[in-house]
């Protein structure tokens, strides 16, 4: 039974005072030092105790002395303090994860001027609220919100963060009630790609809109600008801002293009099926070592070389997670089914016919079937979720033992 409410994040963008923005460039700064101090302290004692290191829960307990010997931190609620804490726990314990599964680990780094950008008040109510359409800020007082919704739901942390044209609010809201919308009786799959960005098991196109290839040159005018001016000059400062607006931009256009797809499939179908990619793995490793090994997909197959950029722009991975989030609200199903030989097989008669990424027609020698190879690759999506189901009416050929997850 589909859930009748969800959790959400509303985004508001907030007009400070001068005064305010400079105290909260304040709290973000103390932040940031102490995210570095906290992690220098944990490599300090892990050295020291031949593996064992502090515990969030040590730190935190150290916060009444830090806030007793620098009154610049008394000045901060305690609850963002400790979700700075918080978060270098959770790097922590992303490391070991990625360490225990084999990946790549990405020790938790220091955080530069340009790097932290947020702060949190975990709880709200405490530290922060809402007074008569103010965001009231401990410590920092009344500041005023652009709001373009009303907030649903319960509120239960409050994030302020610094983008490139400003300083927004992200209320993270329980209990959101869903918006259901009408059910049509229809399901499809769906094939994301680079020559189209998705092509739906009817046969229907959305196009790519390449959004970075297109700013492409205006980025690369704004970066070299940057380049050219005086380390620590104000020019600098400037040029910086400009080239983030520039990055900024992209960003918007790209999810406001993710989130109207994904709104357009949610309002035509009740269920659909796409292939459980992870992009990452799609991106272009090293060159293989002398022994061998190295720079292949674990099925053998070579990497694609040469498409990260591309792959990056297209952004599946964001689109996914807009697409089961609009779902989810609006009471319909999204699927993920295995991706394996998807534009392999034939959707008419189940045959596996091999044919590199560079051939854009399906050609079925067995039963004939001609059409484009992402319409095949949708359709036989589709087919195996509907398998998964146990629903009838495949093709008499797909009679395999469906490709796990």
């Amino acid at each position: 039974m589909p859930e009748l409410s969800v959790r959400t994040t509303f985004k508001e963008k907030l007009k400070p005072t001068p005064e305010q923005e400079w105290a909260l460039e304040a709290v973000l700064w103390r932040c940031r030092t102490l995210y570095n101090a906290a992690l220098e302290q944990r490599i300090t004692w892990w050295r020291r105790g031949q593996g064992k290191s502090v515990t969030r829960f040590q730190q935190e307990a150290e916060l009444k002395e830090l806030r007793a010997a620098f009154p610049e931190y008394a000045a901060i609620h305690s609850h963002v303090l400790q979700d700075v804490l918080a978060r270098l726990d959770k790097t922590y314990q992303a490391f070991f994860r990625r360490l225990a599964n084999g990946e790549k680990p990405g020790f938790p780094r220091f955080q530069g001027r340009g790097r932290y950008h947020s702060f949190t008040s975990k709880e709200y109510g405490n530290g922060a609220r809402l007074d008569n359409g103010y965001l009231v800020l401990s410590k920092i007082g009344r500041v005023a919100v652009r709001w373009s919704r009303p907030v649903a739901g319960v509120i239960k942390t409050v994030t302020i963060s610094k983008e490139a044209d400003g300083w927004y609010v992200c209320f993270s809201c329980a209990e959101v009630p869903i918006q259901p919308l009408p059910l049509t009786g229809q399901e499809t799959g769906i094939d994301v790609g680079l020559v189209h960005f998705l092509t739906r098991a009817d046969g229907a196109h959305v196009p790519n809109p390449r959004h970075h290839r297109t700013a492409e040159r205006a980025v690369k005018k704004a970066q070299k600008r940057v380049s050219r001016r005086k380390q620590g000059s104000n020019r600098r400062k400037k040029a910086v801002k400009v080239l983030a607006k520039k990055h900024q931009h992209v960003r918007r256009q790209r999810a406001d293009f993710h989130h109207k797809t994904a709104l357009a499939l949610v309002q035509a179908y009740d269920t659909i099926f796409y292939e459980a990619i992870q992009p990452a793995n799609l991106m272009r490793r090293p060159a293989p070592k002398p022994d061998g090994t190295g720079g292949y997909l674990p099925n053998g197959a070579r990497r694609k070389a040469g498409l990260n950029k591309s792959i990056q722009d297209a952004g599946w991975g964001q689109f996914l997670s807009i697409l089961a989030f609009k779902a989810a609200c609006a009471g319909k199903r999204v699927e993920a089914v295995a991706p394996a030989y998807t534009s392999q097989e034939c959707s008419g008669c189940g045959e596996r016919i091999a044919k590199s990424l560079r051939v854009r027609t399906h050609v079925c020698m067995h039963c004939g079937l001609i059409l484009d190879r992402d319409e095949n690759a949708a359709k036989n999506i589709q087919w195996r979720g509907q398998r998964l189901r146990g629903l009838a009416g495949m093709p008499a050929g797909m009679n395999r033992e469906p490709v796990g997850l």
